[in-house]
């Protein structure tokens, strides 16, 4: 799961984490860009000492480059996190987005309440924390299974 509670459950003050998965590490990374080089190099090979040759790969090496911009601007949007805090008394959510802004919320933690949106949100199984008049999403990058999981783990820790 892309969410954990970095607290014990029973502590005073819980924390926890949330982060989109990441499905393709540093090595798989280079390792795609290197395989879908070779592999596009293989039906030019036949053109090796023709003009051809030369025609050619300008647009082969366009098309590696360009996977490489959209992987690496993927990454970049994907570095987002989460992170709940739960004191006695407060409870507090910071969100931190893929530019470095910091948007934070906060609510007495008597008056916050968990809701799930079936199919009115903008993903299925949406899920919000509302109080003091705000209501926040939480978890909006996790996958459909993870919501309705978080869901309920935000539940039982926030009943009194």
């Amino acid at each position: 799961m892309p969410y954990h509670w970095i607290t014990p459950p029973r502590a005073a003050r819980q924390e926890m984490r949330l982060w989109p998965h990441q499905s393709l590490p540093p090595r798989g990374f280079a390792g795609f860009i290197l395989a879908t080089f070779i592999l596009i190099l293989i039906p030019v090979l036949a053109l090796l000492g023709t003009v051809l040759l030369w025609g050619l790969l300008p647009f082969v090496l366009m098309a590696v480059g360009g996977i490489y911009y959209a992987l690496r601007r993927n990454r970049h949007a994907r570095q987002i996190e989460e992170i709940l805090t739960l004191d006695a008394d407060q409870a507090r959510l910071s969100q931190r987005a893929p530019d470095g802004s910091l948007k934070t919320w906060q609510c007495n933690r008597y008056w916050v309440t968990v809701h799930k949106y079936e199919e009115d949100g903008p993903v299925p199984h949406y899920v919000t924390l509302r109080g003091e008049g705000r209501e926040v999403e939480i978890g909006a990058f996790l996958s459909e299974e993870e919501r309705i999981a978080l869901f309920e783990d935000l539940q039982r820790h926030l009943r009194p």
